[in-house]
Formats: C-alpha cells, sequence, structure tokens
C-alpha cells in the first residue's frame, strides 16, 4: 500500500529506505527538532541530526515504513514499523511531523 506524504516528509522516508545521511538531513529545517522518545534524547539542528542518523539509525540499519499518515492538530502523524538489526526488531512507531515553509521543523518519534 502507497500512501501521499507531503514532499519533506516523502523524502525524508524515501533517503531512510537507502540509509543516506545527507538525504535524510536535507528535508529538515536548518533548525529543527528531533525528539526520539525511545532513545530518551532530544537532537537540534542539522549538526545535532547528522550524529543521530550517523550514530543510532545507520549501523543497525534501521528504515521506518509508513503505513499510515493523518493530520492532526497541525501535525502530520504516521505509524509504521522500523526495522534493523536491532533488538525488538520490528517495533512499531508514530512518528509526529511539524512542517513549515517545505521544511520539516520537529520530529517526535514515539513507541
Amino acid at each position: 500500500m502507497t500512501i501521499e506524504l507531503p514532499k519533506p516528509i516523502a523524502d525524508y522516508v524515501a533517503a531512510n529506505a537507502r540509509l543516506d545521511v545527507d538525504g535524510m538531513i536535507q528535508p529538515f529545517a536548518p533548525d529543527a527538532v528531533v525528539i526520539d522518545a525511545g532513545l530518551g534524547k532530544r537532537f537540534e539542528g542539522q549538526r545535532e541530526l547528522r550524529t543521530l542518523f550517523e550514530d543510532e539509525v545507520v549501523p543497525v540499519k534501521a528504515i521506518f515504513t509508513p503505513e499510515t499518515a493523518r493530520h492532526e492538530d497541525g501535525k502530520v502523524v504516521i505509524e509504521g514499523p522500523a526495522h534493523g538489526d536491532f533488538k525488538g526488531s520490528p517495533i512499531r512507531f508514530t512518528y509526529s511531523f511539524t512542517l513549515q515553509n517545505d521544511a520539516i521543523k520537529a520530529l517526535e518519534i514515539t513507541l
């Protein structure tokens, strides 16, 4: 099943599927914030996002596959599994994106 996603989110998902760090960073605003509840960490700005992707995503080949998408309280909320070389794979996640000026301004990742 293919779901329609706003371009910045679709670009992020496509780059994540390729484990392309530069591609994953590109759709984010320079001052974007990512809160990853699973890691218990907050990342601010593209430099910290690079650290997140290089240290936590690529080494375990964590790839998120969206299954559902909805608009809720001004956010785009996407749910689906992430699979890779990590304990418990696959794990279902909820990604709540805030978009601004055709870029991802914020992302909250929860289990």
